[in-house]
């Protein structure tokens, strides 16, 4: 802009006024004036500096500072036309309204702001709060945006989203609102589900689709990357109350929880529960696993998985519910969605045992506990005898003939000979004494211990009676038999605690060829159980010699475990938990991880001031990391049935000073509806400030007593 500005006293105007001419840039001068010059007559009426304009040159005249000011407009609106933006009335009138607010902002700067732009058309705040507000949304992981219909809030916040989104600083949007309407109970609508939350979530629908490509919309919700739902499925990711979570202390049911209570995450430790929410009756499913492990949850728990085109693409883990699996299980005949496995195996407190884990593990797996007589060991491999007899002080192995080796007790000169065997005594201790093969077990004691305690038990089961599986090209495996079923199960924990997975398959005794020992047939009384085990990397299943080096050997590769089957399993009282480990996982049973809350989303929940606060705090805590979150509302069109509080108007009294929550608040300046729709709005909130001082006044008089009310009639008659 060419500013020629002068000062000087003009002939027909008062002394102190000033002119100002500059030159309109010749691109820009048609934007500039507006379709039969709307933004010339505009600017005119707005400004108190008399505005002439001659070919592509503005005068301005008038007092120095009304000159001034126009010319800080001009200027502002000619680098919006320089910049090819389409400057009409509203533009006119927003900038003149931002530069005398005062504001050190430019309002070219303002108006330019591109969030994102679709088929030519292109999304930016139109007002300073707006840009605040969006600026905020940049700068903070949790912000409110409060103010009355057409501010832009929930569309600026959309915006934002999808920006996110192709950004990939998000892996999805979930876009919310209470349907109070109906009381969050939509049962009585017609229709499907869809057509009875429909109206309620249009507005959010019609937003996406300015947005992002409508044809695209039916594909990214069907993969968990746009979920759009009422509030009261957004809280429903739900267990039965009777599920087992797992703790430092051993696996509890998850209705038993309370905040402050400890569970197991992902990588082994205790993380704390940050919430816990009951949520009535639900429809239930049953979630197994091809290893044969299963857990119970309803059709909206949330599920990190991953399918084997992420793996290949080095893609991120995905979230998914319960619901949006079924059906898709499978890849041509491959199963489809692989989960997570423990990263570290889970630390328990450490615990005195009676009995050293290594040789507990080596007299389970091939010892007689029956105690007619001594204990005894049938050991094949050399090497584990002096292992065996280290393990356990004050006791001998004594070798007795063929592969069996009697534990006898050390005896001092002037020992009582009616001692009892060390051995047999922490036998007893722990109910093993008088077990057979098919009913032995792994105490308590042991399963829920240390991981070092718990690894010693499983190597002196496996050295004794398991050994590795070499298969050439093949994931390192090992194989573990044994006829009891506690046994089994014991061992499927033990496996599963470390971080691995195991297969358990049943040989039933009945049908099978009789096996030999020392020549002579001897049936099958009991069924077998197979178990196929994979254990991480840096977990070693062995310490016999000879095993560990054949285990290494041969194979690689990793433990993994699939998602199977979801199937129906009633109705049940659930309860969904919160925790606070980084990535939100817990472990649920069988060694499942699973959790509640969002990581890496950007979530919008719209018509807030119609939430509870009850239901604000419930969806405040859903935040996961590496997720923003976007409340919206308008505090003056409260809802909610029987005068409950909102949870909208409570939060700022509660949220506010908290690190990294920012609350936005926009007014009727900042409408960018109808200009009509600015003057209702300020017409309500004047009308709301007279009836609030009426009523302050009824109360006044009404707490004054009879008497003061017969004087004030007595004064006014």
């Amino acid at each position: 802009m060419a500013d020629t500005a002068d000062t000087t006293p003009q002939a027909g105007h008062a002394a102190a006024d000033a002119q100002s001419k500059f030159a309109v840039p010749d691109g820009a001068v048609l934007a500039l004036l507006g379709s039969r010059d709307e933004n010339l007559r505009l600017a005119e009426e707005l400004l108190d500096a008399d505005v002439h304009v001659r070919g592509n040159e503005i005068t301005l005249t008038g007092p120095p500072a009304d000159v001034a000011f126009a010319e800080r407009v001009f200027g502002e609106l000619i680098t919006l036309a320089g910049r090819g933006q389409e400057v009409g009335p509203d533009t006119v009138r927003r900038t003149v309204a931002m530069l005398s607010a005062g504001t050190t902002e430019s309002p070219a700067e303002v108006l330019s702001l591109d969030i994102i732009s679709r088929r030519g058309r292109t999304i930016r705040p139109k007002t300073l709060n707006q840009k605040h507000y969006v600026d905020a949304i940049d700068q903070h992981t949790v912000v409110f945006g409060i103010g009355p219909a057409g501010t832009g809030k929930t569309y600026l916040a959309m915006a934002k989203a999808v920006q996110a989104l192709q950004a990939k600083q998000v892996n999805r949007i979930i876009l919310t609102r209470p349907a109070v309407e109906a009381g969050e109970r939509l049962g009585y609508l017609p229709g499907t589900l869809y057509e009875k939350i429909d109206p309620y979530l249009r507005p959010l629908y019609d937003a996406l689709h300015d947005m992002v490509d409508p044809e695209s919309i039916p594909r990214l919700t069907q993969a968990g990357t746009i979920e759009v739902a009422p509030l009261a499925y957004m809280r429903g990711r739900a267990q039965p109350v009777t599920t087992n979570v797992l703790t430092p202390d051993g696996f509890r049911p998850i209705g038993d929880l309370a905040v402050g209570d400890l569970v197991i995450g992902s990588n082994g430790e205790p993380t704390p529960v940050l919430g816990v929410y009951p949520q009535g009756e639900k429809d239930i499913y049953r979630v197994s696993a091809q290893d044969g492990a299963s857990t119970l949850c309803c059709g909206e728990h949330l599920w990190t998985v991953r399918t084997a085109a992420d793996r290949r693409r080095g893609k991120p883990w995905r979230v998914l519910e319960t619901r949006e699996m079924i059906g898709d299980l499978r890849a041509a005949h491959a199963r489809r969605y692989e989960l997570p496995l423990l990263t570290a195996p889970v630390r328990r407190p450490a615990r005195e045992v009676p009995v050293d884990p290594y040789a507990l593990g080596l007299l389970l797996g091939d010892g007689c506990l029956t105690g007619k007589t001594a204990p005894a060991f049938a050991g094949r491999d050399p090497e584990l005898i002096p292992a065996l007899e280290a393990a356990l002080p004050g006791v001998g192995v004594r070798w007795h003939g063929r592969a069996d080796y009697a534990l006898d007790r050390v005896r001092s000169a002037g020992d009582v000979v009616t001692l009892e065997n060390p051995v047999t005594g922490a036998l007893r201790a722990l109910g093993l004494l008088g077990a057979r093969a098919h009913t032995e077990f792994v105490p308590r004691d042991y399963l829920d211990n240390s991981p070092e305690v718990r690894l010693a038990v499983l190597q002196g089961l496996l050295d004794a009676a398991g050994g590795p599986v070499a298969q050439l090209g093949r994931t390192r495996r090992v194989q573990y038999t044994t006829t009891s079923r506690a046994l089994r199960d014991d061992v499927l924990d033990l496996v599963r605690s470390l971080g691995g997975v195991a297969y358990a398959r049943r040989r039933p005794a009945a049908g099978r060829s009789p096996g030999r020992v020392a020549g002579r047939p001897v049936a099958h009384r009991h069924d077998t159980y197979v178990l196929d085990i994979r254990l991480p990397d840096g977990v070693e299943p062995f310490r016999l010699d000879r095993k560990r080096r054949k285990y290494h050997a041969s194979g690689g590769g990793r433990p993994m475990r699939f998602i199977d089957a979801i199937e129906p399993a009633g109705r049940a009282e659930a309860v969904c938990i919160q925790v606070a480990a980084a990535d939100s996982l817990y472990v649920t049973e069988d060694y499942l991880l699973t959790h509640n809350t969002l990581n890496d989303a950007f979530i919008i929940l719209d018509e807030a001031q119609n939430t509870t606060p009850e239901q604000m705090k419930m969806f405040l805590t859903r935040l996961g990391f590496g997720s923003k979150i976007v409340v919206t509302g308008d505090i003056t069109q409260v809802d909610l049935p029987g005068g409950q509080r909102s949870g909208l108007k409570v939060v700022k009294d509660i949220l506010e000073g908290v690190d990294d929550v920012h609350f936005s608040v926009l007014t009727s300046s900042d409408v960018v509806r109808h200009r009509l729709v600015a003057d209702i709005v300020d017409a309500y909130e004047k009308w709301q400030v007279e009836q609030d001082e009426r009523d302050l006044g009824d109360d006044r008089a009404h707490h004054a007593g009879p008497g003061a009310r017969s004087r004030g009639h007595r004064r006014g008659r």
